[in-house]
């Protein structure tokens, strides 16, 4: 099983299963849109998240009328969030920690968010 992120899909296969033109895909990449995986021979290689990030292209422009340059800031935005959402779980974890340390609280204390909800396990001793 290949992971996530392994690149392993080649363009004609992506624009079949999406359903679009493979130079669909190469204007998104000319873009800066999408950077997909190259092999020695130079020829494009898409991983999952690629087919996913390139689902989120198409609806954006298809269903929701979006450039895209708009789509080009939609996706920088995206990034961004999620980069903050995990700083902001990691500062939570580490002061999560400290107060279990001043609290004498056993460290089998979790901590993990979801979404934007918290649930707490406590391991039982």
């Amino acid at each position: 099983m290949y992971s996530y992120d392994e690149p392993v899909y080649l363009i004609s296969v992506v624009a079949k299963i999406l359903n679009i033109h493979p130079q669909t895909l190469r204007q998104y990449e000319r873009e800066g849109l999408i950077e997909p995986g190259r092999t020695d021979g130079k020829m494009r290689l898409y991983s999952q998240r690629d087919i996913d990030k390139i689902k989120t292209i198409l609806r954006l422009t298809r269903d929701l009328g979006v450039n895209l340059a708009g789509v080009d800031i939609v996706l920088r935005l995206k990034e961004r969030l999620d980069e903050m959402d995990n700083e902001l779980e990691e500062l939570r974890q580490n002061l999560e920690k400290i107060r279990c340390q001043e609290d004498g609280i056993s460290k089998g204390s979790i901590v993990t968010k979801r979404s934007s909800y918290e649930i707490i396990v406590f391991k039982e001793d």
